[in-house]
């Protein structure tokens, strides 16, 4: 019988260095996805990933043929070996898998506990997989149930108040380095959703002028006319970085924007000014040895959790309701999913049953010719009453086992004797 997997790394689980070598770029994802799913192990895949996490979920005959075949697409995307990020690994299988998503799409293994943005992730994760062909029945009933617990989570608690995303963590912290951010100039370097999340953080933390920059000088147009802020082209970087108090950085380039001689450049040119760089991305995209260069505060992702968790107690009683949320979710989600292992057998055999006394109506179709309308309504009650009567025990006890091995010992015992 085939099973659902989870594997893979996450913020809690390896260094930045090693999850950033795991990260896939949204242009990559179609290869991805196909790529795992043309491997031997897994039927069914979906992508998650994140800033924050690397994941693949599958559906498989084999929980160690899945888990191989993951590992080597790992070791493959990132040029890793094996060896150095196995012992890293979130794994788990059904019920497991089905619970750690729904603490995924509750926001509850997040940097940021509760955060806005992984639910959307999620949801797009899934919805490319399926735009692909590489999810199917199995994996659709689970994410579909994963957005459901999400949405449950953040309207029957309080999980998602206060600070809720990695773009307003980022907006908060640099605020608390700095000890307020009103009246400083910013830059922020990307875009994206993350981007467009810390600059719209920055116009309600009272800012000053909000500098914008993105590969494509369109989008940091539209972002920097939606906020009131200035365009700046790339080439133009330096000559900015001068002038702010704070950058942010968010975009999705595969290696580094700005590397360590970069920033010192900039240093040497601001005569000894301070400069406070909070860096979301994923991989990074500022090289981590600009935080040696003097005058500089770099800040990463790391900080960015450290920061989130130092405001979680608060929350912390929304985490246990949260986490009773999933746990009743997951109930529901283990009792569908057993009750829909059994429905194609406990269908099959009644179909067979009902071909049967069909059959055999039919061969007596000679004898009752000479019986009354009423009548043959009669034979016809009778013989549907008694085909029920026989599927009942049987239908009742595959159902009562489902999920169990007893009932997949049950199932496959009718489909021999039926020949199902």
């Amino acid at each position: 019988m085939s099973t659902i997997v989870v594997a893979g790394l996450n913020h809690r689980t390896v260094p930045l260095d090693v999850l950033e070598r795991m990260t896939v770029p949204g242009d990559s994802l179609p290869k991805a996805l196909h790529d795992l799913h043309d491997r031997d192990h897994l039927a069914e895949v979906v992508l998650l990933s994140t800033c924050n996490r690397t994941e693949v979920y599958a559906v498989a005959e084999t929980f160690h043929g899945a888990l191989a075949d993951i590992n080597r697409f790992f070791s493959t995307l990132s040029g890793l070996g094996v060896p150095r990020f196995v012992d890293h690994l979130i794994t788990a299988y059904d019920e497991g898998a089905a619970a750690h998503l729904f603490g995924v799409a509750a926001g509850l293994r997040s940097a940021v506990v509760g955060e806005s943005e992984i639910l959307g992730q999620v949801r797009n994760a899934w919805e490319r997989a399926r735009t692909e062909g590489t999810s199917g029945p199995r994996l659709d009933g689970v994410f579909r149930h994963a957005l459901e617990v999400g949405k449950r989570a953040r309207t029957e608690t309080g999980i998602a108040k206060g600070t809720t995303s990695v773009s307003h963590a980022a907006v908060e912290l640099a605020a608390a380095t700095l000890g307020s951010l009103v009246g400083r100039p910013v830059l922020v370097l990307g875009a994206g959703e993350i981007g467009v999340s810390m600059a719209e953080s920055l116009q309600r933390a009272g800012v000053g002028q909000v500098l914008v920059a993105n590969r494509t000088r369109t989008r940091a147009s539209q972002l920097a006319n939606r906020i009131g802020g200035i365009t700046v082209a790339l080439h133009e970087l330096p000559a900015a970085l001068e002038l702010v108090d704070v950058l942010l950085t968010a975009t999705s380039a595969i290696g580094v924007v700005l590397g360590v001689d970069d920033i010192a450049e900039v240093m040497t040119a601001r005569n000894g000014r301070p400069l406070v760089i909070v860096d979301t991305a994923l991989p990074r995209d500022v090289d981590p040895a600009a935080a040696f260069v003097p005058g500089v505060t770099l800040l990463d992702l790391d900080s960015i959790r450290a920061f989130a968790e130092a405001g979680l107690e608060s929350r912390r009683q929304e985490i246990e309701k949260v986490t009773c949320i999933i746990a009743d979710e997951v109930d529901r989600y283990s009792a569908n999913a057993a009750a829909r292992q059994v429905s194609p057998v406990v269908s099959s055999l009644r179909t067979h049953l009902e071909a049967l006394r069909l059959s055999e109506l039919e061969r007596y179709n000679t004898r009752l010719a000479g019986f009354s309308p009423e009548q043959r309504e009669v034979v016809e009650a009778l013989t549907r009453q008694l085909v029920a009567k026989v599927a009942h025990e049987p239908t009742v006890r595959l159902k009562d086992a489902a999920g169990t091995p007893k009932g997949q010992r049950m199932a496959d015992a009718l489909r021999s004797l039926f020949d199902l």
